[in-house]
């Protein structure tokens, strides 16, 4: 069991790392990113945008440190959803049905850890460990 301890690290890295990328990406293409939230029919473009990067950005960084990982995973399962749904919903393109499962797989990901958490290797169990009644005990 203890070589098991680096997979939810690894899973966090694995499922983080693409949603920084793809939050970075849509920094550098501002105009195009708006533009095609707006094709979609989604109201108010710009704030769709600025909640995208937010959501990729930030959550993806929570992910991959380790911290409030069951909240920003939920999040983001949600708005992986969301995405699917509206931006992968034409099922006759192959390649939108290809994307409309990916996101599917990655709520699927994101809600295990929401469930069991960041795991051993991360911000949250640490700060666990400095807050429990042990390590309380033992500084004094």
């Amino acid at each position: 069991m203890e070589s098991n301890k680096y997979l939810p690290l690894l899973g966090r890295i694995l499922i983080g790392v693409p949603f920084l990328m793809s939050g970075l990406s849509k920094l550098g293409a501002y105009a195009a990113t708006v533009g095609y939230i707006s094709t979609v029919g989604l109201p108010a473009a710009t704030l769709a945008y600025i909640v995208a990067v937010v959501i990729e950005v930030g959550g993806g960084m929570l992910l991959v440190l380790g911290y409030r990982v069951r909240l920003a995973s939920l999040v983001m399962a949600l708005f992986s959803l969301a995405t699917a749904f509206f931006f992968h919903n034409n099922f006759a393109d192959q390649n939108q049905m290809i994307h409309f499962l990916k996101n599917v797989m990655m709520a699927g990901g994101l809600l295990q850890i929401t469930y069991f958490g960041a795991g051993a290797w991360s911000l949250d169990a640490r700060s666990a460990r400095s807050t429990s009644p042990k390590s309380t005990l033992s500084a004094n």
